[in-house]
């Protein structure tokens, strides 16, 4: 089958969605099947080349994709090293599809612990692809939420140590201008494959008003069938944000 275009045409209630995706459980979809966990990440990495090109058609603008969090270092060097090569062939061979297409691609985290040739990478494809404006792809590598409040934090530390703000100036919006997602409207949507139930650390601040789907299907057999019967699913909804129906 091929990866290169969606399907079909998702109709959509709004085209400005933005969408954050916990892609979890291509180590169990491998194991399933007798198969190394790497078969099961690069299986993976299909769907997000799928869902990437379906999200036009199913009204997401904003795609944002838990790749790697600071606590999956504690994994098996074989799988961090085949992952980390993963993410870099996926770069190679994605940009010029993600340039046809108009995506746009980001990295958020820490990238100091990142191999300089992967970091270099994602520079270039920052670069490369950021006259696009139809999608927008944000890849969380390396990223923890509380990590990347803490460093916010320090930042804020810093500019009052310097005497460029005060501390009782310090608001809700000058921290979101300063977290690795400042670019980016927050998530509409948080959605988790696997069935597993939890946040894991992703997008802390971000989500504080986002809705969340818990969904049983592993991440390799995640389409974008799946992604529009949760929209529909997520268009129901009543968002509220603190508030009541009148």
């Amino acid at each position: 089958m091929s990866f290169d275009q969606p399907t079909q045409e998702y109709p959509s209630i709004d085209s400005n969605l933005h969408v954050a995706v916990i892609m979890d459980g291509n180590g169990r979809w491998a194991k399933n099947r007798g198969w190394p966990r790497l078969v099961g990440h690069r299986k993976g990495a299909e769907r997000v080349r799928e869902l990437v090109a379906a999200c036009p058609g199913l009204g997401i603008r904003y795609l944002t994709l838990y790749a790697f969090s600071t606590e999956n270092w504690k994994r098996t060097t074989e799988e961090v090293m085949g992952l980390m090569s993963l993410f870099a062939r996926y770069i190679k061979r994605e940009a010029a599809r993600m340039n046809r297409e108009g995506v746009r691609m980001r990295v958020i985290g820490d990238r100091s612990r990142l191999d300089p040739k992967l970091a270099g990478l994602i520079d270039w494809i920052e670069q490369e692809t950021a006259g696009n404006d139809t999608v927008h792809l944000t890849v969380a590598m390396n990223y923890g939420g509380r990590d990347e409040i803490a460093r916010t934090m320090k930042f804020l530390a810093r500019e009052v140590a310097e005497g460029r703000i005060a501390p009782e100036d310090i608001t809700e919006a000058m921290i979101s201008d300063r977290l690795d997602t400042r670019f980016l409207p927050d998530p509409d949507l948080v959605v988790r494959s696997s069935g597993e139930t939890r946040v894991s650390n992703f997008l802390l601040w971000q989500a504080a008003y986002s809705e969340y789907v818990f969904s049983p299907v592993l991440w390799p057999d995640f389409t974008p069938d799946t992604m529009q019967t949760i929209l529909h699913a997520f268009h129901m909804r009543e968002r509220r944000f603190g508030g009541v129906t009148v």
